[in-house]
């Protein structure tokens, strides 16, 4: 049944990537709307994240039979990408954020290829060449230009998760490790909230806001985004999250009501096609 299994595929990878970009819009609703404060989402986020994930693991996924050791160094990198992720989304739009964080990742997974002897086609890099350079255009001074450190928090938050991201590829158990990183993360995230103890602010909503990112669109995500992994080649799964800044930056028009500028409609168009570019080139170099 190679139709069903294909299907199957399609819509795990839909309501992934939706997920994904729903968690920069539940980030900058409640950020944006000043419900929450940055530090205690990112605690919310990750312990609800965690929650969800152990008790996944816990109900029907395979079994481990060896205790996983504690990879401090990925849940350091979960925590960079969550905490910079926050408080970037204090001054940044939804799609600007998005387009940044992605760039960022791909950008590092692919410099982490070629540190790793990787060889690059002329048009890979031609493509790598212009995603960089719709960054930079993004990011140059003007009056569209997002904040500069606001973009700067998202670059490392990019930087976090394409370490962490790269750093899990061809885990035996990808659930059970990502719930022990989540919980591993928790106390750094904590001591962050005790650092902006005076600047906390929670309400109901917030509150809820952050629970619902960390448990469905983070915790369900990945859930659903290792599921439909199987039906998906490397070159497929990059290529695919391409859908992420283009998901969340309609979004961000439709429920918040932003304004997409010219600036982000033209480094948006270059850094995907770049990134798109290098993907294919790298697909066709290694097959």
């Amino acid at each position: 049944m190679p139709e069903k299994g294909a299907l199957r595929t399609a819509l795990l990878t839909t309501l992934a990537m939706i997920a994904f970009a729903a968690n920069s819009l539940l980030c900058r609703l409640a950020l944006g709307g000043e419900t929450i404060d940055a530090a205690s989402f990112t605690t919310l986020r990750l312990a609800s994240g965690a929650l969800m994930l152990w008790l996944v693991t816990q109900a029907g996924s395979r079994p481990v039979t060896r205790p996983l050791s504690r990879d401090w160094l990925s849940a350091a990198m979960l925590f960079l990408y969550a905490v910079t992720f926050s408080f970037a989304y204090t001054t940044l739009s939804t799609g600007t954020g998005a387009l940044i964080l992605f760039g960022a990742v791909q950008l590092t997974m692919f410099l982490v290829g070629l540190r790793r002897g990787e060889h690059f086609s002329p048009l890979s890099w031609t493509g790598l060449a212009i995603a960089l350079a719709g960054l930079v255009y993004l990011l140059s001074p003007g009056i569209s230009a997002p904040d500069p450190f606001g973009a700067l928090l998202m670059v490392a938050a990019g930087i976090g998760w394409g370490v962490y991201s790269l750093r899990g590829q061809g885990a035996s158990h990808p659930l059970h490790g990502n719930a022990r990183n989540f919980l591993l993360a928790l106390p750094m995230a904590l001591l962050v909230s005790l650092v902006f103890y005076d600047d906390r602010l929670l309400t109901p909503s917030g509150m809820l806001i952050a629970i619902f990112s960390g448990a469905v669109a983070s915790g369900l995500g990945y859930i659903i985004w290792y599921a439909a992994l199987k039906g998906l080649s490397a070159t497929g799964a990059a290529t695919v999250q391409l859908s992420v800044p283009v998901i969340a930056a309609f979004g961000g028009v439709m429920l918040l009501s932003e304004a997409v500028t010219t600036r982000l409609i033209i480094a948006s168009a270059a850094t995907l096609g770049g990134v798109a570019l290098a993907l294919t080139q790298r697909r066709r170099a290694g097959s």
